[in-house]
């Protein structure tokens, strides 16, 4: 049998078409379909779409919403920023990008955010989500129903970081919407994708958009991503005087042609926009805490229910006062604060230095409100009562919380004084600031007006213990 001998040349053109098929599926490879979207981030009026509802691979896009959700839960007293994380064995393991953590090394969740915000550290996302919902495929579920709840119809998550999974997919217009409520819904943290670099605990990260943030001017984040699946993926925004552009393009072919494709869209946004628009900010959706082991969102606060002392009997509540029932004819008066009056009041009383919880004479002027059974009066003029009280045993109280700022304290007390003013009259909302947090404290109560208060805000699924004397 004869052997045929390759010449050269024609070795040399086999090694040319080899390498010229391999570039070409190479190419193949890394292209990944085209999307975009453009809005007045002021009105949320679309400038511009192009395959916005094509479902595709978000990569560190999906970051956005882990930040979202950790900003949620810093504003909710789930954890605060300085709450130490615990780097598990699958946070470490992390592909890049990534800060470097270690298994278990113990890091602020401050640093973490930082990381996923201006690293898009892989890392610090699963460590965040880990933190917050106890797993990774636990906090996924929250994405997805968080997703739901703010319009993200086309949106499926399945991992904190964006990292290629089957069926985890979004679209153009989800991650504008989603970047749209990261910079109202949250704006007090919105600074951090602009920075060009941070310090993230362990070693100073640089931003993955810095190129596009120092070129593009008003350019102050939002969020970059790639993979081979995505492509070259990029959440932008631009204020430039009253105006605000958001831009977002999925499957850019490199980091230059998607930064010059956003720059052209926000040229596009800034020229369409009008200069003067109402602002319209997206509704913010309701807070439904944790997820707990069904998928299901816990009780309002996540907390878990304690009580200082044993319950040894069941107190009846005491009857209201009977009335009349009010005729056609008859008009109805109920003289209640507003909330703003409300709130100025918790502030005052939770910043004060010199209250005391112990007076033993102290002369209030009060506006009385029964709602379930409201008062009867011949006049519009509302009713007010001055009334003497005095403190004698009334040196107990109610913790209904810990929350990772005051505001969030506060806010607390207030709702549950609206809601249970029938045994919280009287008391005193007070914040008491440890290195744990803010705790939300009712004082001035006896204690079994203490004990009946907790035990009908337990009913309620709200958090709460009672405080002792000592």
């Amino acid at each position: 049998m004869k052997v045929r001998q390759i010449r050269p040349a024609h070795f040399g053109l086999l090694i040319l078409a080899a390498v010229f098929i391999s570039l070409v599926s190479v190419h193949s490879a890394k292209a990944a379909p085209y999307a975009a979207m453009v809005i007045d981030s002021r009105s949320g009026e679309v400038l511009h779409s192009r395959n916005a509802d094509t479902r595709l691979h978000p990569a560190s896009l999906t970051k956005m919403m882990t930040l979202y959700i950790a900003f949620e839960a810093v504003q909710n007293g789930e954890l605060s920023m300085d709450t130490k994380v615990r780097i598990s064995k699958v946070a470490a393991a992390e592909p890049p990008s990534k800060l470097g953590l270690k298994s278990g090394q113990r890091i602020a969740l401050r640093y973490l955010v930082r990381a996923a915000a201006v690293k898009s550290a892989n890392d610090a996302a699963t460590a965040i989500g880990e933190a917050i919902s106890g797993s990774e495929a636990a906090f996924a579920r929250r994405m997805n129903r968080t997703a739901k709840a703010l319009g993200m119809t086309n949106t499926t998550f399945k991992n904190a970081h964006g990292l290629t999974e089957s069926g985890h997919l979004s679209t153009a217009r989800d991650m504008t919407t989603l970047g749209r409520h990261l910079l109202y819904d949250y704006p007090q943290y919105y600074n951090l994708f602009s920075r060009q670099s941070t310090h993230a605990g362990i070693r100073e990260v640089a931003n993955t958009n810095r190129r596009f943030l120092s070129n593009y001017r008003g350019a102050d984040g939002i969020k970059t991503g790639y993979t081979r699946a995505a492509g070259f993926n990029l959440v932008a925004s631009a204020e430039r005087g009253n105006e605000r552009i958001i831009a977002t393009v999925f499957g850019g072919r490199s980091t230059a042609t998607r930064n010059a494709k956003v720059a052209e869209l926000l040229d596009l946004g800034f020229k369409r926009a009008p200069s003067r628009v109402a602002l319209r900010k997206p509704t913010r959706p309701a807070y439904a805490g944790k997820i707990g082991p069904s998928g299901s969102g816990d009780d309002l606060a996540g907390k878990t229910v304690r009580t200082a002392t044993a319950v040894k009997k069941s107190l009846r509540p005491l009857a209201r006062p009977s009335s009349a029932a009010p005729t056609a004819t008859d008009t109805v008066v109920a003289s209640a604060p507003s909330i703003e009056d409300d709130i100025k009041v918790a502030l005052q009383e939770a910043r004060s230095n010199t209250a005391s919880i112990y007076q033993t004479s102290v002369t209030q002027t009060e506006v009385v409100a029964e709602a379930a059974a409201p008062a009867i009066v011949e006049d519009l003029e509302p009713q007010v009562v001055t009334r003497l009280s005095t403190s004698g045993g009334r040196h107990w109280g109610i913790n209904v919380g810990r929350y990772g700022s005051r505001y969030a304290a506060e806010k607390m007390l207030l709702k549950t004084a609206l809601a249970e003013m029938s045994t919280l009259d009287g008391s005193l909302r007070k914040v008491v600031k440890s290195s744990r947090g803010f705790d939300a404290n009712f004082m001035g109560l006896t204690r079994e007006t203490a004990d009946l208060a907790c035990r009908r805000l337990q009913a309620r699924q709200v958090s709460c213990f009672m405080i002792g004397p000592s």
